[in-house]
């Protein structure tokens, strides 16, 4: 595949090793001779006027990630081969475009507006159409008639290594069928297991798998456009009877979303995304709208959008609250603050705190979602902690009037504050299965100051006879 941009015979090419070898050629190019797989030098000298221009392997793979976005207008179901080709599984979808034939020609035209030559195939598995694209091969094949198709085809079906090639030509083996035609257990015991593989894949006989570039939507709907819509307005008159049919369809299946994901189709063949998560299963249009209200700004129209998709990544299920019921207000309220969140998280990270298997402080909670479940040991946060822990403690000084005693006096920095009341010690050992072997146990305290703030205070280790205690700053209490 290849943009038909460069005026004249161009060919890419790329350092392969020692080697500088030709990647590949435009139809002049390839018209006086040149091909993939030459040595640069040899068609320089074949075609010295011919315009170079080097690899940029980034760039390809970006340009496919694209073109695999473009193609889920066909298909849910896209993935790509190798650096330069796409396999989409039209099992089921085939007949919204008129059959397998007029699909691929469906694909084929509208590659070719936007300035891309391809070659494209249809069969009953995708190990086998891979196979007669790769060598050359357009058309559509009869079921039952892929093996009888791909035997005479070259051995560039099978995308061996050319070392192997070279050899299975040396021996006279110049096609599918032909190596196919040998022994299997002298195949495999000469050349290994990936030949065989390689060949039941093409001949249909073992599956090809297909790693989607998007998990399948759970629910899909889509609306085509003769002409192109450009303006903000449009979008969301589109994004409106979008999420009114899909909601529609959730309803009906007794599911909401809590995921969902707007793909628009440009003119050109640019593909643009945005998705909003929410906090609860949900289908209500309205609140879904303003939820993608702000990212809408994100989408870039130029040319205007030909095609635009709605897809609910994920749902959950969705039963509705009757009337009445002593809980209907309960979960009027419960939904109202998940959308409140949706909002803001459309914003900012919205999170809470959720206990972890751990005593020390750094370790015994974690972020989660705000709404995620999450199980709350027994006397957990029983005992007054910092809201949150300064994420660098700060070393201070005290002044306690026994080794083990509360400090009466700290002093931050220049500042020496009085302690007015304090609580403690609470002790925390080290967790010997996962500190380091010198980790220190530390004494907390909680203090409150003649100025009211109330702080979260340790004192590291135990001091030695002569020795000061060290203390630290480990939080502010509410």
């Amino acid at each position: 595949m290849e943009r038909l941009r460069l005026p004249g015979p161009v060919a890419v090419w790329a350092q392969r090793g020692p080697r500088r070898l030709v990647l590949a050629v435009n139809a002049e190019a390839e018209a006086e001779g040149l091909e993939a797989g030459q040595a640069l030098a040899d068609a320089q000298a074949i075609l010295p006027e011919v315009m170079l221009v080097p690899g940029d392997p980034a760039g390809d793979a970006a340009a496919l990630e694209r073109l695999a976005l473009w193609a889920l207008r066909f298909t849910p179901l896209v993935g790509k081969v190798g650096e330069d080709g796409l396999v989409l599984d039209i099992t089921g979808v085939e007949h919204l475009f008129g059959g397998e034939v007029a699909l691929r020609e469906e694909v084929l035209t509208r590659l070719a507006r936007m300035g891309l030559s391809a070659v494209g195939a249809v069969a009953s598995t995708a190990g086998t159409a891979v196979a007669l694209v790769r060598a050359g091969w357009s058309g559509v094949v009869p079921s039952g008639q892929e093996a009888a198709t791909i035997a005479p085809l070259s051995l560039a079906a099978l995308h061996l290594e050319p070392a192997l090639t070279a050899i299975l030509q040396g021996l006279g083996l110049r096609d599918v069928g032909s190596v196919d035609a040998q022994p299997r257990p002298a195949l495999v015991r000469r050349f290994g297991t990936g030949l065989a593989r390689a060949l039941d894949e093409a001949l249909g006989r073992a599956s090809r798998p297909i790693t989607p570039i998007r998990p399948p939507p759970e629910m899909a709907v889509a609306r085509d456009f003769a002409d192109p819509v450009v303006t903000r307005e449009g979008i969301e008159a589109a994004l409106a009877g979008l999420l009114e049919d899909l909601c529609r369809a959730l309803r009906e299946a007794g599911r909401g979303a809590r995921r969902m994901l707007l793909r628009a189709h440009r003119a050109d063949g640019d593909v643009q995304e945005i998705a909003i998560g929410t906090g609860l299963a949900t289908r209500e249009p309205k609140h879904l709208a303003r939820l993608f209200h702000e990212k809408l700004e994100c989408l870039a129209p130029d040319c205007g959008f030909e095609r635009i998709t709605l897809e609910a990544a994920r749902t959950d299920p969705l039963t509705g609250v009757q009337d009445g019921l002593g809980t209907a207000g309960h979960t009027a309220r419960r939904e109202e603050l998940a959308q409140l969140l949706d909002r803001l998280s459309q914003r900012l990270a919205v999170w809470r705190l959720a206990p972890r298997p751990s005593h020390w402080p750094e370790r015994a909670a974690r972020r989660v979602g705000a709404f995620e479940e999450v199980e709350e040991p027994e006397g957990w946060a029983t005992r007054p902690r910092p809201v949150r822990l300064l994420r660098r403690p700060l070393y201070i000084s005290a002044v306690a009037l026994l080794p083990d005693a509360p400090p009466s006096l700290l002093r931050i920095g220049r500042e020496t504050l009085r302690v007015v009341h304090a609580e403690g010690p609470e002790r925390f050992e080290p967790e010997w299965w996962r500190d380091r072997p010198d980790r220190k146990l530390r004494d907390y305290y909680r203090v409150e100051l003649a100025s009211g703030a109330r702080l979260w205070v340790c004192r590291v280790g135990l001091a030695e006879p002569g020795e000061a205690a060290r203390w630290v700053l480990h939080g502010h209490l509410p």
